[in-house]
């Protein structure tokens, strides 16, 4: 397939360029001028061509659409405070009636996985928003730990064995502790069995964090919670990311010198919550201008998946930078969630996901014409 004369938006380079795009099988094969071949061709005269949009934190496929996953809440376990062993992947619905909704708004890759109801809820992963199932479309299996610090655990815990800001950080720690404990017991035991600690799955589940094989995505509205999940990453040595920021625009400096990546939003929701007051739209652009990686989050389905450009779009009219937002749904969310190798840019040996449009799409009057997702046009 070769995209013939697009206004092309690398989001890598600042500027725009007329071109063209050569996919072969699935993958971008060449990004060039007068680019010649057999091939199908897709006239893109007078159109924009994006990056699919990147999502970093959404709840799609397991908070589900109006349909089966929506009415039996398969996006958080309540009846344990602490489960990082189960993995989001195992209760996503490919067939959920939000997917082709997104695919329709330019969003074609997210990180979805279990919400905020635990300190520690489990893994989340990496899904392209098509197919009839999760196996035929994920990215990557395991892309964060998710955490929750805040007033999500303590009002779902409340009468069970949360209640403080300080209990939710000392059931953290404590599991990271045991977790730390276990993985030394199982290396130093080595191949002798008979030594090795009696298997735990929690446990297991959290080494992956301790080697740093992924971060801990850590819920965090409130000042207080952000420097909280910093300080317990600091302590432990973990890699970590803020995930909503929502007060992160008062402790820039911080956030600067703690070199965390952060996802914020869903911005545009009510403050249905105290640690929501401050919420704003200028947070993300004030970031972004300090050298922070910012990424625009949904949150879906508390924003519907779809609205990720804009979003970004509502972020440029509070003061972002417009190249920069638009950074922030596609390289930005992609590095955020550890797969800027695949998706989050148009270049050469990347996946095939490109989103054809009339005027910005982060603008509301624009119109999405095609989203082609591994080299399949799926929408137009």
């Amino acid at each position: 397939m070769i995209i013939r004369n697009a206004l092309i938006h690398d989001a890598i380079h600042s500027e725009p360029y007329q071109g063209d795009i050569r996919i072969v099988n699935g993958k971008i094969a060449e990004i060039g001028q007068g680019l010649q071949g057999d091939e199908r061709i897709l006239d893109a005269e007078g159109l924009n061509a994006y990056p699919g949009f990147v999502d970093a934190h959404s709840h799609i496929g397991l908070d589900g659409y109006g349909g089966p996953t929506g009415t039996t809440y398969d996006y958080n376990e309540m009846n344990d405070i602490c489960c990082p062993q189960l993995r989001g992947m195992d209760s996503y619905y490919s067939l959920d009636a939000a997917i082709p909704m997104a695919l329709e708004g330019g969003v074609t890759t997210v990180a979805t996985g279990p919400g905020s109801a635990n300190v520690l809820g489990g893994t989340f992963f990496a899904v392209k928003l098509y197919g009839n199932t999760v196996e035929e479309t994920t990215v990557k299996p395991a892309i964060a730990m998710k955490c929750a610090f805040g007033e999500n655990p303590k009002r779902c815990y409340k009468d069970k064995c949360d209640s403080a800001r300080m209990t939710t950080a000392a059931k953290l720690r404590e599991m990271l502790f045991n977790a730390r404990d276990y993985l030394l017991r199982k290396e130093a035991a080595g191949d002798d069995i008979t030594k090795q600690p009696k298997f735990d799955m929690k446990m297991e589940a959290l080494i992956p964090v301790l080697k740093k094989e992924i971060p801990l995505k850590a819920h965090a509205h409130r000042s207080d919670d952000i420097m909280t999940a910093i300080r317990i990453a600091k302590e432990f040595d973990v890699k970590l990311t803020i995930e909503h920021c929502t007060e992160g625009h008062l402790i820039v400096n911080e956030l600067k010198a703690a070199n965390v990546p952060v996802a914020v939003g869903p911005t545009l929701t009510n403050a249905s919550k105290l640690e929501l007051l401050n919420k704003s739209w200028i947070t993300p652009g004030v970031l972004a201008a300090a050298g922070i990686q910012v990424s625009i989050i949904t949150d879906a389905p508390v924003i519907p998946q779809q609205y990720l450009p804009l979003c970004a779009g509502l972020a440029v009219k509070a003061g972002m930078d417009p190249f920069q937002a638009l950074q922030a749904i596609t390289i930005n969310p992609a590095k955020h969630i550890g797969i800027e190798n695949r998706v989050g840019s148009l270049e050469v040996g990347k996946d095939g996901d490109v989103v054809l449009c009339e005027g910005n799409p982060m603008i509301s009057d624009s119109k999405i014409k095609r989203v082609i997702v591994d080299g399949k046009v799926l929408v137009g």
